[in-house]
């Protein structure tokens, strides 16, 4: 059933990034391109996502369990240490260059857009190197 679940819900995401343009790189790069064509709808989907997800989490947070497991599976670590910095500079680059992310990325494959190719086997790539080297 879980698996059901996570296709499901990968499935909204997917169709939420297909219908908000967040699946095009060029929106992407025009957010973060502030002093020539700026195109602040990436922060508008952002917000929007967080003013739905945050009441969601604070519901969760006062039930006993969820509905299709025995258990939540929150975070439990809240270190910040190298690892996580040096992962989060990594991504961060690598959504800046690319302009894509890894769900976008997906996304983009039945498109067969070349630059979610290459972004997708050089991130298939990094999450091989990451779990053989840490």
């Amino acid at each position: 059933m879980s698996f059901v679940m996570a296709l499901i819900a990968g499935s909204v995401f997917g169709a939420g990034l297909l219908l908000s343009g967040m699946a095009d790189p060029a929106k992407v790069l025009n957010f973060l391109d502030v002093a020539g064509h700026w195109d602040p709808s990436l922060a508008f989907v952002m917000a929007g996502a967080i003013a739905v997800t945050l009441p969601g989490y604070r519901w969760l947070r006062g039930r006993d369990a969820p509905w299709f497991s025995a258990t939540f599976q929150w975070p439990n670590r809240h270190d910040i240490d190298r690892r996580l910095v040096g992962g989060a500079l990594l991504f961060g680059v690598g959504w800046g260059l690319g302009g894509l992310c890894p769900g976008p990325a997906i996304v983009s494959l039945p498109l067969l857009a070349p630059g979610a190719l290459v972004f997708f086997v050089c991130m298939v790539a990094g999450i091989a190197l990451a779990r053989r080297f840490t």
